[in-house]
Parts: C-alpha cells; structure tokens; sequence
C-alpha cells in the first residue's frame, strides 16, 4: 500500500489510506471504515470532511436491501484521477492516430509491448516459483506501475489476481483491445490459464481474474460484462479474448 500512497500527491497518512481503502471497497460508511482502521467514526468524521471539501470524496444515501438506507462515503472522479494513470492523454492520441493508419490490430501490438517490457523484467524471477507466488511478485508489478494489484492463493493450484486501480483505465474506454491485452499477457507473464471474473467496465469495483488450472471451464464464465458503454448488446459480454478462449 505504501508505494500506492507515496503516488497520491498532497494525501498523507490516514487520509491517504482512507483513499486507498475506499478505492478497494466503497461504497463504505464511516462505521465501516472505522472498523478498518480500528478508530471510532467520529474520528474519521473529520478526515472525511476535509477529503470531501476537497471534492475527492462524496458522502451520499446508499440502499442496502431492506431496511432504512445509510448513507456512504465513496471517491468522486476527482478522487479517482489521484490514482496513477499512465501519460492516458497523450498516449490517447497517439493510438487515435495509429488505429486510423494502422486498424485495431496495430493498436493492440503497441499495448502488448508495455507488457513485453514486463516480461522482460519479471521472466527471470518469475521461472520456477510456485503460482502462487507468481501472482503475488505480478501483483507487486503491476502495483509498481500504479495498477493498485492483489495476489491471493485459493488453492494449491489456483489464485486470484485483483486490479483496484487501472492506470490504463482512460485508455481502455476508448480502446477496449486493452483489455483484451491485459487479460492474454497476464496469462502468458503468469504461464497459466486466466479468466476475468470482475470487470470495471462491467459495472465492479475492481477488475479480478482466477488463475490457474481451475480458471477456464469450457466454456469460460464470465461473471462480468467486458463491454464498453451501458448500450452494448448482451454478445459484447465477452471480449475477444475471452471468445477465443471458449
């Protein structure tokens, strides 16, 4: 967490992490957080007041199945650009340009080739250790590289790997050949099968893919949607990777 909140400019200390949790998990209410953080949440209170003065947090009503709605804090779009992107503008542009010379398969070829640098960096440490501790040296990667990522083992042959913060997010909005990228080069990076449970622009919190040998049922199951944009057809749950794959 730390390398995270060091990247998160102007926040130190508990406003900081209480960034950093929200990111993970909002909507959380102010009880909840103070579980999390072993304090009262009037000791809270305070941090998130001044967090909301300054428009990276909200503070809204939330309905949470029967009984009477609380009220929540979660990160504004403000809150959620303090989180590390990767030069999205410019490198916006630049695959604009490309995709019209070049179509969408340049595109993804010059994706790729962030986590060919990856690769390259990781391969040697990565060969011969257990999965587990695959995913969990990619977790550290990728948060390194503001990708905000968890590793977990939940199994002796199978783990879990979660992206809380997308530092491709902006790009993968209007690029969704991203996504496809990210989910084949983690397979071959981690040299196992990978399947994305969870999705941002599914509608999630975060994205997750199950790793390992139990990941890929035939056909795969995908918990959510990969599609871009609320109107997408129900056939645009998958995305090309994932099609390929069952």
């Amino acid at each position: 967490m730390q390398d995270v909140i060091g990247s998160l400019g102007g926040y130190r200390g508990i406003r900081a992490e209480l960034l950093v949790v929200l990111k993970k998990a909002q909507p959380l209410t102010a009880a909840e957080l103070g579980e999390r953080f072993g304090l009262t949440p009037n000791a809270l209170r305070r941090h998130l007041k001044v967090l909301e003065e300054d428009g990276v947090v909200r503070y809204q009503r939330e309905v949470r199945g029967v009984g009477a709605p609380v009220f929540a804090y979660r990160l504004t779009d403000a809150g959620e650009a303090v989180f590390p992107r990767r030069y999205a503008s410019v490198l916006a542009s630049a695959l604009e340009a490309l995709q019209q010379e070049r179509g969408g398969r340049a595109v993804a070829n010059v994706l790729a080739r962030e986590w060919d640098a990856l690769a390259i960096e990781a391969g040697p440490v990565l060969e011969g250790l257990p999965l587990a501790e695959r995913v969990q040296l990619v977790a550290e990667l990728l948060t390194a590289r503001g990708y905000m990522a968890e590793g977990a083992a939940t199994s002796q042959d199978t783990a879990t790997l979660r992206i809380h913060n997308c530092a491709m997010c902006e790009i993968a909005e209007q690029f969704p050949e991203a996504c496809d990228v990210e989910a084949r080069e983690l397979s071959r990076l981690l040299d196992a099968p990978v399947a994305r449970r969870t999705h941002r622009f599914g509608g999630c919190a975060s994205c997750s893919y199950d790793v390992g040998r139990a990941s890929a049922p035939s056909p795969i199951e995908i918990d959510a949607s990969s599609v871009v944009g609320a109107n997408a057809s129900p056939a645009a749950g998958l995305t090309v990777w994932d099609e390929e794959q069952a």
